[in-house]
């Protein structure tokens, strides 16, 4: 879980847990007996999930933006095609730096990853079961959010975002 804001010329870092240690990721057997590539109703019914929880909570329902769902998705194919879950991509680059290559200006951002879990419902629970992302969900400063899955392996991503 990471989560930026934009204030002036600084910007503030807090960081949680990573999710391999917040979820409790699967073994890398349970990964490979996951379903085969999910198709884009998984990544819908992940936002359908968030904005439930959000709206008990309180806060409005997020939108889902076509640039955010690219960085999203970006990122869960480059995590599963080097096998390795985290918030750094391959190239070095982090949550923000990701979005706004997507062509996204935020000023203030967050970032949920995870892995081997085969469905929305079941990546969401360990998402909400884990305070870190739980807050990420629950932020009613976020306005918009993408989502991306990745075979093989079940790669997750929700980044949560508002415009600048």
């Amino acid at each position: 879980m990471k989560k930026h804001h934009r204030k002036s010329n600084h910007r503030r870092l807090t960081v949680a847990a990573l999710a391999v240690a917040a979820l409790g990721v699967p073994s890398v057997a349970m990964a490979a007996s996951a379903t085969p590539a999910a198709t884009s109703g998984d990544a819908a019914r992940v936002v359908e999930l968030v904005n439930k929880v959000r709206g008990k909570a309180g806060c409005a329902p997020l939108t889902v933006n076509a640039k955010l769902t690219k960085a999203a998705q970006a990122h869960s194919q480059d995590m599963a095609d080097h096998r390795r879950m985290s918030h750094t991509g391959s190239d070095g680059s982090d949550p923000g730096a990701r979005m706004k290559s997507a062509g996204y200006n935020w000023t203030t951002y967050g970032e949920n990853v995870a892995y081997g879990y085969a469905t929305p419902e079941s990546t969401m629970a360990g998402w909400m079961s884990s305070p870190g992302h739980k807050r990420n969900i629950l932020d009613c400063s976020f306005k918009e959010i993408g989502v991306g899955l990745a075979q093989p392996g079940d790669y997750w991503t929700q980044d949560f975002a508002t415009a600048q």
